[in-house]
């Protein structure tokens, strides 16, 4: 059956960080159990291990970490730096840290304050923490993967360059990041279709952000391309803060979970609930 091929990442993490009011702790756990309890996930893309100033909404990552309930779903937080990863190793809950790697130069200053070099450096460093520990993996999100809204060059063969670096510094993991919807179905099919191609034995994951006109061409284009992992946010909400633009909200969940046929209509309908009750202040 089709749903058995396909892997799917929920993102409460991407879909509320950037949100002003801040979500009691108590109702991010409350959430986060229901996406768990749902069994439509293979994994749940939480929390952030940063710096609370620059992100107050993720402040209580480890206090939500340490309210939800034991599950196979695999936790995935975010990092920025060294720190954080030496933070989220402690932290034996967490299956997977994730990092941004932004091939525009413009953004990876914004994101990470470093430049890409610099963010080269970081990524080899953790990844050595990481194989020291044994415990968690290291996911690299390719950020900005399908252009930038700052003139800073790309092409598809910027991406494959620093995949197979990344790849020789020991990253196993990626996640294809169209930050701030700069791909249309065609990029994007032509970019995972290379990146098959060149690197066959990487499970890369598509995390796409998209207006919801063009959510489910840009899907179609990435499985089409033989991507077979692909993460959303409930009722698309979401973005990075530290973007250019106004957030550009994410693939809705409820079209992935039907897309793939990951689950009923009422689940899909209750996770949405969820989400709305979740975020009832800031709304």
């Amino acid at each position: 059956m089709l749903n058995q091929s396909i892997s799917l990442v929920d993102c409460p993490r991407d879909a509320i960080q950037g949100m002003k009011v801040q979500i009691p702790t108590s109702k991010k756990i409350t959430y986060i159990n229901s996406l768990l309890e749902s069994k439509l996930f293979d994994c749940i893309d939480f929390g952030s291990l940063v710096s609370p100033k620059a992100v107050p909404q993720m402040a209580d990552t480890q206090e939500v970490l340490e309210g939800l309930n034991p599950s196979d779903t695999k936790l995935l937080a975010i990092i920025a730096n060294y720190k954080g990863a030496e933070r989220g190793v402690e932290l034996g809950r967490i299956d997977y840290l994730g990092y941004p790697f932004s091939i525009s130069e413009t953004f990876q200053r914004n994101n990470t304050n470093s430049t890409i070099a610099q963010a080269f450096d970081t990524v080899r460093s953790i990844q050595d923490l990481l194989a020291s520990k044994g415990n968690q993996e290291l996911v690299v999100y390719i950020s900005m993967a399908f252009g930038n809204p700052y003139q800073d060059h790309w092409d598809t063969d910027l991406v494959l360059d620093w995949v197979n670096k990344l790849k020789h510094a020991g990253v196993k993991n990626f996640s294809i990041a169209d930050t701030t919807a700069e791909a249309t179905p065609e990029v994007v099919k032509d970019l995972f279709l290379k990146l098959k191609q060149e690197f066959q034995e990487i499970p890369f994951s598509a995390h796409l952000h998209s207006a919801i006109e063009n959510a489910l061409l840009k899907v179609n284009a990435a499985f089409d391309a033989g991507c077979r992992r692909f993460e959303g946010a409930i009722l698309g909400y979401g973005g990075c803060p530290f973007a250019k633009d106004d957030l550009v909200g994410n693939i809705p969940t409820e079209l992935l979970i039907d897309r793939f046929q990951k689950g009923t209509f009422e689940q899909a309908a209750k996770l949405m609930q969820g989400f709305q009750d979740l975020i009832n202040n800031e709304v």
